[in-house]
């Protein structure tokens, strides 16, 4: 399967199968990345909004591959799976406090900060159910299971991908990360920070 052949089913398509096939990435693709993807400002079908309590995944973002993720519930997916393929995305997101919670957040950890997202099967290690794993960018001190997060999703990076290993995969995360950061920079990106979809926060 090519690259170009991932783009053409939903990632909701994909999951009325089993484990759809995904190309494996190669040096070639990793060297000729673009440090910057996209249009100027989101185009339809951006932007999305998501939310939903994080749920407990597989554990491995921040174990294995020094990249912690929050999961979205499966029923907060569609919205997005239904119009877009699988890949790697990037937008907004925000975590919000619970009240009178012992794991409080502080001021800043509950801020809009950078996210990029995996919408798909993680076909490095082999899932067997479409998820959504979104890795904000800020130094959070503790897990925030069970709290809220509102997302806004404006732009995609790649397609999901396959690697030969672990080290290859982190690679390419890690410009995932940059490549993220570079597209919100641009000022039609940025007012989103300020989207209606978050809570207003000191």
């Amino acid at each position: 399967m090519t690259i170009a052949q991932t783009m053409l089913q939903t990632a909701a398509e994909t999951a009325t199968h089993e484990r759809p096939p995904a190309p494996v990435s190669k040096g070639t693709f990793r060297a000729q990345r673009p440090e910057i993807v996209g249009p100027d400002e989101p185009m339809l079908p951006f932007p999305i909004p998501l939310s939903g309590a994080v749920q407990k995944g597989f554990g491995r973002g921040g174990k294995d591959l020094g990249c912690p993720t929050a999961n979205l519930p499966d029923e907060s997916l569609p919205a997005m799976s239904e119009v877009t393929q699988t890949g790697v995305y990037y937008g907004f997101a925000q975590v919000l406090p619970i009240s009178n919670d012992e794991r409080a957040l502080s001021g800043e950890e509950s801020q809009v900060h950078p996210m990029v997202m995996s919408l798909g099967w993680n076909p490095f290690y082999k899932n067997e159910k479409l998820t959504a794993e979104i890795h904000v960018m800020y130094p959070f001190k503790r897990d925030f299971y069970g709290h809220e997060m509102r997302v806004v999703v404006l732009g995609y990076i790649r397609p999901e991908l396959d690697y030969v290993s672990k080290e290859a995969l982190i690679e390419d995360i890690e410009t995932d990360k940059r490549v993220a950061l570079n597209c919100l920079a641009r000022p039609a990106y940025q007012k989103y920070r300020d989207d209606p979809l978050f809570e207003a926060s000191s």
